[in-house]
């Protein structure tokens, strides 16, 4: 565990840079920045354990969080970090593109696989790309149509057996769902994601990882930060449209 590399978490690291805008990140948060920028330039052609922690591969949404990333940090940076940190995100979209595009237009889990992926949903939400590309509507519906049931969203296919008897379905996935729902201007979609996904707790109102259709029953770890933190999110982002907000992601 400690030898492993995950790509994204650079990429996680320098959405942070929103922070600059409420005047939250101060100069060793901005060190910290920029060496999460130097970290991907070196290191983003290499293989990774992604998002879920899987033996290392070209992990599509690796690469293309840090272009979510490098494009938030770009636009609070001064003008000669900006140009280029955004010059390194075009970069590694482009590479991405090139290598991880389905044929049908979608994005597939990694270079060598050309299945989706529910973490697939996740750059866009953060702004790798603009909500109105045609990648990332068509990786919309491959993943809703490959991997929901009754909008719950299976993270991938695991083998041959159906999906809900290789794991449950993720919780933060269909919160993810939600906040892509709403993102593209589906606010109905949206509220239908949240509310199932928000039903998925257990008595105490906490979130495990996973959620037993089936059983109607949590799985995994309890409680898992990630879910309860999308919760939040979502919750916020979505009430905007009752206040008469803009459909932006916060």
């Amino acid at each position: 565990m400690t030898r492993q590399f995950q790509l994204d978490v650079f990429g996680e690291v320098l959405l942070l840079a929103a922070a600059a805008r409420r005047d939250r990140l101060d100069i060793d948060s901005w060190h910290a920045l920029e060496s999460a920028v130097d970290a991907i330039a070196q290191r983003w052609r290499e293989p990774d354990s992604g998002i879920w922690e899987l033996p290392p591969r070209q992990w599509v949404h690796s690469k293309l969080i840090c272009v979510a990333g490098l494009k938030a940090a770009a636009a609070v940076a001064p003008a000669r970090q900006a140009a280029r940190w955004s010059a390194l995100a075009d970069t590694v979209l482009a590479h991405t593109s090139q290598h991880g595009l389905h044929p049908s237009g979608h994005w597939q889990r990694a270079f060598d696989d050309r299945r989706v992926d529910a973490a697939l949903l996740i750059p866009a939400v953060r702004g790798a790309l603009a909500p109105d590309d045609p990648r990332t509507a068509a990786t919309r519906a491959a993943v809703h149509a490959e991997l929901e049931c009754d909008r719950y969203l299976y993270r991938f296919h695991q083998d041959q057996r159906p999906l809900g008897d290789a794991e449950g379905a993720f919780v933060l996935c269909g919160l993810i769902a939600a906040l892509a729902a709403y993102q593209s201007g589906d606010e109905i979609g949206a509220a239908r994601w949240f509310e199932r996904n928000r039903a998925a707790c257990g008595s105490p109102g906490l979130y495990t990882e996973e959620y037993d259709i089936g059983q109607r029953q949590s799985r995994g770890n309890l409680p898992q930060a990630f879910v309860h933190a999308l919760l939040l999110e979502s919750a916020v982002t979505l009430s905007a449209s009752g206040r008469g907000g803009a459909r932006t992601l916060p």
